[in-house]
């Protein structure tokens, strides 16, 4: 979803925060490894192999390639049995899409101090 990619990118960047944005799993966890970001934010719905598949790749790392990594999916179903179904994946917080600003700048700032 580049829409909702670049919304986020836009958000967190005029935190000051630098981004990374990639568009497939497959590339982020390429990225993750290279860069070794301080948070992993995920949507749960990318193209390709999606991130279920990329979390479950990052947490098979070991933790000097960033296995663990903090991480938040961002997913449209709000569901209680969605939400457990990310965090039991790895993930450490479920973020409901559409996500307010301060809710995602607050996300990713507990999940830094993780790090």
């Amino acid at each position: 979803m580049p829409y909702v990619r670049d919304v986020v990118t836009e958000i967190l960047e005029r935190e000051g925060l630098t981004v990374t944005a990639v568009g497939s799993a497959e590339e982020a966890l390429e990225v993750l490894q290279r860069e070794r970001p301080n948070v992993l934010l995920s949507d749960l719905s990318m193209s390709g192999k999606g991130g279920y598949w990329l979390i479950g790749q990052v947490r098979a790392l070991p933790a000097e390639r960033g296995g663990t990594t903090p991480a938040a999916a961002l997913a449209a179903y709000t569901g209680p049995e969605h939400r457990a179904s990310v965090l039991r994946a790895g993930f450490q917080y479920h973020v409901a899409k559409p996500v307010g600003i301060r809710e995602l700048i607050g996300v990713v700032a507990i999940l830094a101090l993780k790090e």
